[in-house]
């Protein structure tokens, strides 16, 4: 009973000290309540990551805004290539609205007091088409708007392109970029309409954002898909450790993303450049701002870009693709 009552008021002292403890003979942290196999960390409190022991948050995350680009009539863009399964795009789209939205929903189960947004920014598609994907959002709860693209707006900016699904790329990217300039959230995600995402997204993007940032004690780039060009080049990385998973540092991503609102600001011009004309390669004035800042992409992915099977800037590896296209039926 001696021994009982010390170790109680052991416990409560550590708590009120703010430490955390183990024991790895029960294999739990009595101070948490939790076995050593659960979540251990405390959003916008604490990462705790084992053996690493705790990093304490300093960058806190209290709102994200996703702006979803989607255009359900163009199968791939600038390609002739057919996609992984061969379906028409809308299906595409389809299974990657519902399964960011069940990504979201498992986040605001976990974290009910940050602020998700989501912008549909949609380009050209069916009325039919569009009421699927907002019916989605409706049957999963997800605070959504959609947002028509004007494809008029920049004629008088973009340079003229080869086609008009080219100009209309750029322009709705711009749109993109002009909706995060404007937002007061702290993280803008861009995504496209052709990736599909596991449950566990929206939680370790954030979750990791906190625990790298506060660590590196400034702000960073998140890719949220393990893409294959990136072991197609002899590229020198750093692995980072991230609230669930190992991280890789890159200098490369295509349009999906995520980072701060300050960022946004920073780079501006660096965005802004970016939808002036098709560049090669087509992220040109991204990839030059990770020459200065730190850009991670999960290992192994948290997000499959659905396109043919042969392209480098597709299917992550070591992913069973047919499941998670079934899963999200």
């Amino acid at each position: 009973m001696i021994k009982n009552s010390i170790k109680k008021i052991f416990i409560k002292l550590a708590r009120i000290l703010g430490y955390e403890l183990i024991d790895q003979n029960k294999f739990n942290s009595p101070t948490l309540n939790k076995n050593l196999n659960d979540n251990l960390s405390v959003l916008n409190k604490k990462s705790i990551v084992l053996p690493m022991g705790e990093v304490k948050i300093t960058k806190k995350i209290k709102s994200l805004e996703i702006i979803f680009r989607t255009n359900t009539n163009i199968e791939i863009w600038d390609q002739n290539k057919k996609r992984l399964f061969e379906k028409p795009k809308i299906e595409y789209a389809i299974k990657s609205i519902k399964s960011l939205a069940k990504s979201i929903s498992h986040f605001k189960k976990l974290a009910p007091n940050i602020e998700i947004n989501l912008k549909i920014l949609e380009d050209n598609s069916s009325k039919d088409n569009l009421e699927k994907l907002k019916k989605i959002c409706q049957e999963y709860e997800v605070n959504f708007e959609v947002i028509s693209h004007d494809r008029d707006r920049f004629r008088k900016i973009i340079k003229p392109q080869k086609t008009d699904d080219t100009y209309s790329n750029l322009s709705s990217l711009l749109t993109s970029f002009f909706l995060a300039k404007s937002s007061e959230k702290d993280l803008i995600f861009f995504l496209e309409d052709d990736y599909i995402h596991f449950n566990e997204l929206i939680l370790e993007l954030v979750s990791t954002y906190e625990r790298v940032s506060s660590q590196l004690e400034k702000d960073i780039f998140i890719c949220p898909a393990d893409y294959p060009f990136l072991y197609s080049e002899n590229e020198k990385t750093n692995l980072i450790i991230g609230s669930h998973r190992h991280w890789r540092t890159t200098n490369k991503t295509l349009c999906t993303f995520l980072t701060s609102k300050k960022f946004i600001n920073k780079y501006w011009d660096n965005f802004y450049n970016n939808c002036l004309d098709r560049h090669d390669p087509f992220e040109k004035y991204l990839n030059l701002i990770y020459e200065k800042e730190v850009c991670i992409s999960p290992v192994k992915s948290l997000s499959i870009h659905m396109t043919n099977i042969n392209s480098s800037y597709g299917l992550s590896p070591f992913i069973n693709y047919k499941s998670l296209w079934e899963e999200n039926e």
